[in-house]
């Protein structure tokens, strides 16, 4: 990986900051939440590419309140 910026997926709506937060901060420091409306996708900017890619492996395709979550390294702005 080569960012440490995470797209995540196909999480619960009402999800909010602090819950995504905890969720990846078992896998290294969280920097930033940032969740897109209530649309159910945002992205997790951890420390560094390590940690990111940690909490890809650990989380692509968990289940999460009924959901299973998309976990990607986030694609650069165009």
């Amino acid at each position: 990986m080569q960012g440490s910026k995470l797209y995540v997926g196909n999480f619960v709506y009402a999800t909010t900051d602090d819950q995504l937060r905890e969720l990846f901060a078992e896998y290294g420091e969280v920097v930033d939440v940032n969740i897109i409306g209530n649309k159910g996708f945002g992205f997790v900017e951890m420390s560094s590419s390590d940690e990111a890619e940690a909490a890809k492996e650990a989380l692509d395709g968990t289940e999460v309140q009924g959901r299973t979550l998309r976990v990607d390294e986030a694609r650069p702005k165009k």
